[in-house]
Parts: C-alpha cells; sequence; structure tokens
C-alpha cells in the first residue's frame, strides 16, 4: 500500500512538474493577435503554420479572430485591437489615401488568385459568361476585392457590369449563400467551404472559379501599422518565417496531406469535404512559393481598383508595401 501510495505521489510530482514547465514556455511566448478577413479553407498555408507549430517555434503565440470582412479587419488594426491583419490589399490603400499618419503597411502575400466562385442556381446549366446577362448576382460590397475582381472579370467578357446585369451588394458577406439558398439571385458567388455546401444541399452548382478567370491578382496579405513594425521587427520577421514555413509545406505537399493538417480548423466540415476544397484550390494554383509582394502585383491592383472607379490616387509601392521580412524568410 505504502509502495502504491509513493508510486502515485511520484506520478502527480512528475505531472505538476511537466504541466509547469509547459506554462512556463508558453508563457515565455510573444502574443500576437491576428484578424483574418474569413475563415476559410482558401487560406490553408496559415492554418499548416498553426497547426503544425510554426508560429510556435519562432517564439509567438498567434491567437486567431474572424474579422468578417476586409473593412472590420481594417478597423481592428487601426484601432490596436489587431496587431496584424490579414486582408485585401485594397483595403490598406484606401486607409493611404485617406492621409492616415500611422497608415497601414503590407509586409507579405498569401494567395495570388482569387479564392471565390460563380455559383449558379441551374444545377444543369451548360455555363458561358454570356449566361449572367440580364440575371441577378449576388454580388460583394463595392471596394472589396470579391466584387471588384468580379467586375474585372466581366469586363474581360465584355459585359458591362453596371447595365448588363443585376449585382446585388446589400447582403452582408456572412450570409449570402443562405440568401441565395432562400431564392435570391440566379447566381452568387462564393468561397468555400459555402460553394460546396450549396452544392452538397443540390442548391446550386459551381460554374466558373474567379480564380482561373482572372489570372493571378495579389488576393490577400498581411499587413500592420507603419509604427507597429518600426516598433517590432523582429514580430514581424518571426510571424512572417512561419508563414514561408506554412507555404513551403503545401508547395510539397498532396492535397489529401494538406487537408490532414489543417481539418482541426473546421470542425464542422467532415474530412472529405475539406479535402475536396484544398483540391480545388491547389489544382488552380491559389498559393504563392514565396511571400514577396510584388510590385507588379500592386500595380496590377491599383489598375484593378481604378477601372472599378475606388482608386483616387495610385499608392507608392515603397510606402506600402516592405519586402524585408518576406525576402529574409524566403531565404531561410
Amino acid at each position: 500500500m505504502k509502495k502504491f501510495k509513493m508510486v502515485a505521489l511520484m506520478m502527480l510530482v512528475f505531472i505538476l512538474i511537466t504541466g509547469l514547465s509547459a506554462c512556463k514556455k508558453d508563457s515565455n511566448l510573444i502574443k500576437v493577435q491576428l484578424n483574418e478577413v474569413a475563415h476559410s479553407v482558401f487560406y490553408a498555408p496559415q492554418y499548416v503554420a498553426i497547426e503544425l507549430g510554426y508560429f510556435k517555434e519562432e517564439g509567438l503565440d498567434v491567437k486567431l479572430v474572424n474579422g468578417l470582412g476586409a473593412d472590420k479587419t481594417m478597423t481592428a488594426v487601426l484601432s490596436g485591437e489587431a496587431d496584424v491583419g490579414f486582408m485585401g490589399a485594397e483595403a490598406s490603400i484606401y486607409v493611404y489615401n485617406e492621409g492616415a499618419e500611422d497608415y497601414v503597411v503590407n509586409f507579405a502575400q498569401l494567395t495570388q488568385r482569387a479564392g471565390n466562385f460563380l455559383v449558379s442556381k441551374d444545377v444543369n446549366e451548360d455555363f458561358s459568361w454570356e449566361n449572367v446577362k440580364g440575371k441577378t448576382v449576388i454580388g460583394g460590397r463595392a471596394g472589396g476585392m470579391p466584387q471588384m475582381v468580379f467586375e474585372y472579370i466581366l469586363k474581360k467578357q465584355g459585359i458591362d457590369p453596371k447595365k448588363d446585369l443585376t449585382i446585388i451588394q446589400n447582403i452582408d458577406f456572412g450570409l449570402t449563400s443562405q440568401a441565395f439558398m432562400a431564392g435570391t439571385g440566379d447566381y452568387t458567388i462564393e468561397f468555400e467551404p459555402s460553394a460546396n455546401a450549396i452544392e452538397k444541399e443540390g442548391a446550386g452548382k459551381v460554374v466558373a472559379s474567379l480564380g482561373v478567370e482572372s489570372g493571378k491578382v495579389p488576393y490577400t496579405a498581411y499587413a500592420a501599422r507603419k509604427s507597429y513594425i518600426e516598433k517590432n521587427p523582429e514580430i514581424i520577421q518571426k510571424f512572417t518565417n512561419a508563414i514561408q514555413k506554412g507555404m513551403d509545406y503545401v508547395q510539397t505537399h498532396t492535397p489529401e496531406e494538406i487537408a490532414k493538417v489543417i481539418a482541426p480548423q473546421f470542425k464542422e466540415t467532415d474530412l472529405k469535404t475539406v479535402t475536396a476544397i484544398v483540391k480545388r484550390y491547389y489544382d488552380q494554383d491559389t498559393w504563392k512559393d514565396n511571400v514577396i509582394f510584388e510590385e507588379e502585383s500592386l500595380n496590377l491592383l491599383q489598375n484593378i481598383l481604378g477601372e472599378a472607379g475606388e482608386l483616387s490616387a495610385k499608392v507608392p509601392y515603397k510606402d506600402l508595401i516592405t519586402r524585408e521580412f518576406a525576402e529574409n524568410a524566403y531565404k531561410k
């Protein structure tokens, strides 16, 4: 009996020491609040970095918050509620052109294509872009990347977004799929997993990928206030290193392997569906092999904004983008 008690006591002491050691280790991590524009498989390299512990390897404890839209994510960054914002770089252009002194600077790019899809209510449709003429499409808010890229594609197809179809722009970002399945619109623009969910319900089918149709576009990037980057260059470097490791992983592993890693981020979605979505993004070359935000990418983005009537003045690359951290991470 005494021997049993002694063994139990030793086990308890071991557990306490291990627990305290883990707590001490976690307490040494630097806390970073990351606000993402949406929670989607589209951002797989970021979730790989979280699930495989790449941020912790860099000494960071990253808390992820879903901002539910670039406007809300940008507000969180500007207010100091978030340290880093993950969103379309168009938001940083708007802030710069509004004359903000402590404007937001992009330091790493994640996706190089649009991540949304055109979903038709007609599950038997033989689709061509001419089909959208005279129809109603649930789009995105004015000035947001989903809407501007959609308009950019329509113009490439010789379709006038203002005259040839009706685009609904007043439905909240997170409610478009529900509105579509409830009967609104002939088409809707959806990210995953919403597009896949509509197909599974038999309420529509994906007929076009905006990422394929638009070509390569700097769709989402990491940004922080200029003052935060100046005061915390080591944190920004560590953060960028972790994201680059996530990029390296998706470039060297199969969709099945990627899906297994990020599945805990999408508990409400079964692994088979997550895998199908990853494959959809993987096959269209969604992710860069590095996180460097190139000057030509910013030029293209500003051209898209200009065509959409959302650009008051072109922003200098040297002000809006810093390459230093991404280049350092890519060399490692």
